[in-house]
């Protein structure tokens, strides 16, 4: 092979990852001002000028990576809740108790949500909505509640009614932890009525409601770095 040809391709392939790397800033700055589009307007009156006009993109710009508002609020929970739910769920599957596994989830979802504001105001606008909470989420609560069935740790008659007890109340309890004046313990007040809505004794539903939290890493992915946390109390 000739020095040239060497060289051509070199540059060639220089070319290839500058263009990737191009393409993928523009998606994440899509994504990014998106979370704050969605939050502000919800998924219903969001359209693709205001996703335009945030991102600072031409509208062919945008066709080039979604074809619909819709197929961005999936990109969009993808890129977040399942950022947030793969720095959670090792900390949960530390313990084989489903109870426990449920109430310390939810417990670090909610006050994730509190860390990531903007984050949180996302999850409220766009509700229990399939398509836009991620893939993980669902997929988790189902594993742990099926094995909480199983063993009469929950007293409900299908894993559908364990999971829309918890999710509506994790989606209502952040809209209102969001709120001025928010008791500082409602995550625990939420994950307290939500066990005892499963059948867990009283005694142990506000043990496991009041436990500890673990401390967990901070999401990782350019969403979460550029959004920024708030300050967590000493």
């Amino acid at each position: 092979m000739s020095d040239s040809t060497l060289e051509n391709e070199e540059a060639e392939d220089h070319r290839t990852r500058v263009a990737a790397m191009r393409r993928e800033k523009t998606r994440n700055r899509l994504i990014e001002s998106a979370l704050g589009v969605f939050a502000e307007k919800g998924p219903d009156g969001a359209m693709i000028d205001d996703f335009i006009a945030a991102a600072g993109v031409a509208r062919g710009t945008f066709y080039n990576y979604f074809r619909t508002t819709g197929e961005l609020l999936s990109a969009v929970a993808a890129e977040v809740s399942d950022e947030v739910l793969a720095v959670i769920d090792p900390v949960v599957r530390q313990s084989d108790d489903p109870a426990m596994r449920m109430a310390v989830g939810c417990r670090l979802y909610m006050h994730m949500a509190v860390r990531y504001p903007l984050w949180g105001a996302f999850i409220t606008r766009v509700g229990t909505r399939r398509g836009s909470r991620g893939r993980r989420l669902d997929a988790y609560m189902t594993r742990d509640f099926e094995v909480g069935i199983a063993q009469g740790r929950f007293v409900v008659p299908h894993v559908e009614v364990a999971r829309d007890l918890a999710l509506g109340a994790l989606v209502y309890g952040i809209g209102t932890m969001l709120r001025p004046g928010a008791p500082a313990d409602y995550p625990e007040q939420v994950i307290l009525a939500v066990l005892r809505a499963l059948g867990v004794a009283e005694a142990e539903a506000v043990a496991l409601a009041t436990a500890p939290l673990p401390q967990t890493e901070a999401p990782q992915g350019v969403i979460f770095e550029r959004i920024g946390a708030n300050p967590q109390p000493e």
